[in-house]
C-alpha cells in the first residue's frame, strides 16, 4: 500500500548507514525477501511487476524495520469517477 517503508541500518566499516523504500504510488507495496546471503527489497505494483529493488548483503545488515502506512486504509481517499449521465436516462431524484 502507498506510504509503506522499510528502513535498513547497513555496517558500512567506517559506521552505519541508513536506507528506506518506500512505496512512492497508490497500489504499490514493498516486499522484503532473504536469499544467498542477500536482503532484496522490492517495490512491487499491484500486478506484481517490480519498480525498483535494493540488495543488500545479509552479514552487513544490522536492522531491518517494516514500517506499515500511517494512513488507516479506510481514511485514504479514493479516486471516484463519475462522468455525465446519458441524455436519455432520466433521474433517480
Amino acid at each position: 500500500m502507498r506510504g509503506d517503508r522499510v528502513e535498513v541500518v547497513i555496517d558500512t566499516g567506517a559506521g552505519l548507514e541508513r536506507y528506506e523504500i518506500e512505496a512512492t504510488k497508490a497500489g504499490r507495496r514493498v516486499e522484503v525477501s532473504t536469499s544467498r546471503g542477500q536482503v532484496e527489497v522490492n517495490e512491487v505494483t499491484r500486478t506484481g511487476q517490480t519498480v525498483r529493488t535494493a540488495r543488500f548483503m545479509a552479514s552487513r545488515v544490522v536492522a531491518l524495520v517494516e514500517h506499515p502506512s500511517e494512513e488507516p486504509e479506510d481514511d485514504r481517499p479514493r479516486a471516484v469517477r463519475r462522468g455525465k449521465p446519458d441524455e436519455n436516462q432520466q433521474a433517480l431524484m
